[in-house]
């Protein structure tokens, strides 16, 4: 598999009024033999959470590293045990990091969306907001849509208890192209009643990623992102922090 991505994280315009960090994390990487499976990781702090950005960066770092472990160990993908016992440590991270400050775990609140390829199976696990769309053929779908809570502004964060709402799917197909992100775009990029995605939006922002002959990822890409994201077309939309990863294999 040819992996190649372009990503961005930027800082939303609210962070930057109150003078607070940016609370998404992401991960991107390849892996196995040959480099041949991607991971993409990306995490988002909760707003109400005092630590949320915290809580993001130990997340994403907690199961990129389970992930590195396993495939040094095999080639399948992981079982829904192992990608169980990843968020556990990583809620004991969280817990003892809460301990050490005085505060409670929901102090660290924050999202998951995990992306795990591997010739045509995939895996998502996720808890919470954000999402995971795909290409097969020319057409694109959502392979693990947000989930929110009672109302529109709640979701479900890792840190939940007694036990998180994660969500693990499986898939198989022959798809070409992935994009991750967290909810700051989600207006942006997904229908809001069907959860189906703006297929020319995708269409129009993979088409440089496709077309790069670098493998991994393009700094090139990767900086044109950010400007996008970070651009006063995006920000009149969103004030929240905006993370997109976009991959691509054809």
């Amino acid at each position: 598999m040819r992996w190649r991505w372009a990503a961005a994280s930027e800082i939303g315009t609210s962070h930057l009024r109150l003078g607070t960090r940016k609370q998404d994390a992401m991960a991107c990487f390849r892996t196995g033999d040959s480099d041949q499976i991607l991971c993409a990781i990306v995490c988002d702090g909760a707003g109400s959470a005092e630590h949320g950005g915290e809580g993001a960066s130990v997340i994403c770092r907690t199961l990129s590293e389970g992930l590195r472990q396993h495939f040094r160990q095999q080639s399948a993908l992981p079982s829904d045990d192992a990608v169980w016992s990843w968020v556990d440590l990583a809620r004991d991270r969280l817990g003892a990091a809460a301990e050490n400050r005085g505060k409670l775990r929901r102090a660290f609140a924050a999202t998951l969306v995990m992306l795990v390829a591997l010739g045509d199976s995939l895996l998502v696990a996720h808890v919470g907001d954000g999402a995971v769309v795909a290409r097969e053929g020319e057409g694109w779908s959502t392979l693990s849509p947000p989930e929110n809570g009672e109302y529109a502004s709640m979701t479900y964060f890792l840190t939940d208890d007694p036990s998180p709402r994660l969500r693990i799917s499986r898939f198989a197909g022959s798809y070409t192209a992935f994009a991750v992100f967290s909810d700051g775009i989600e207006n942006l990029v997904l229908d809001h009643r069907s959860n189906e995605p703006h297929e020319p939006f995708f269409k129009a922002m993979l088409r440089s990623v496709d077309a790069t002959a670098e493998e991994g990822r393009s700094a090139a890409l990767s900086t044109k992102l950010s400007a996008f994201l970070s651009s006063p077309k995006v920000c009149e939309k969103t004030d929240d922090d905006k993370t997109l990863l976009l991959i691509s294999s054809r």
